[in-house]
């Protein structure tokens, strides 16, 4: 899309730097330079604020990819889009039957009603729970990484959706401040809310997170 749009070299393209390292990877096939913008802390996806912030004369399009099941604001990056003259494109995820769909936001409602010591997502309108993200309060990485450690070894299991945001990898390294999204990559664990967990599995999350009380101190 970015080819047949006519992206090339000396053009920039605004995409987010919080996991989708693919994105940026795009853009620079198209001889194009990406530029990292941050995102919101309720839905991960780009802040439209951060999007304008980060716009040059060779600003050319920005890239919204959807996160977790919760859809970026396209309205205000749209609007940016259309005040700038500039491409808006997103990237989507794929989509879940309904019956499932309704199941993990039902998972999703037992465990925000449950859960102690961790930030459990914004609802937000239209989420569909891909992924049910927590946030583990602490100093950052080391806190969650142990967390997710000491509940996998209660038998829940859980991932860090992100471990490194794209600014930070090889290639694509930028000295910019994404504040948002370095505290994302920190503190967030991805729990299971998937159809097929039953009300003992759904018990066994809480009662795993809940017994760590949400931190826990490490010697780094």
């Amino acid at each position: 899309m970015l080819r047949a749009a006519g992206v090339g070299v000396g053009d920039e393209v605004v995409v987010p730097a919080f996991g989708n390292v693919e994105v940026a990877e795009a853009v620079s096939l198209v001889g194009a330079w990406p530029v990292f913008a941050d995102i919101d802390s309720a839905t991960y996806c780009l802040d439209a604020e951060a999007v304008e912030a980060a716009l040059t004369p060779r600003t050319v399009a920005v890239i919204a990819v959807h996160r977790f099941g919760r859809p970026a604001d396209m309205n205000r990056l749209h609007g940016i889009g259309e005040r700038h003259g500039l491409l808006v494109l997103e990237q989507g995820e794929s989509e879940l039957p309904y019956d499932e769909i309704a199941q993990r936001r039902q998972r999703a409602a037992y465990l925000d009603g449950k859960l102690r010591g961790v930030r459990t997502p914004d609802w937000g309108e239209g989420h569909t729970y891909q992924q049910y993200v927590v946030r583990v309060p602490g100093n950052g990485r080391p806190d969650r990484d142990a967390f997710a450690r000491a509940v996998r070894g209660r038998g829940v299991d859980c991932r860090v959706p992100v471990r490194t945001p794209v600014h930070r990898m090889p290639g694509f390294r930028r000295c910019v401040s994404l504040p948002e999204t370095e505290r994302a990559t920190d503190e967030t664990l991805a729990l299971p809310v998937d159809a097929a967990l039953t009300k003992r599995d759904m018990q066994r999350i809480v009662s795993a997170c809940n017994a760590l009380g949400g931190l826990l101190q490490t010697a780094y």
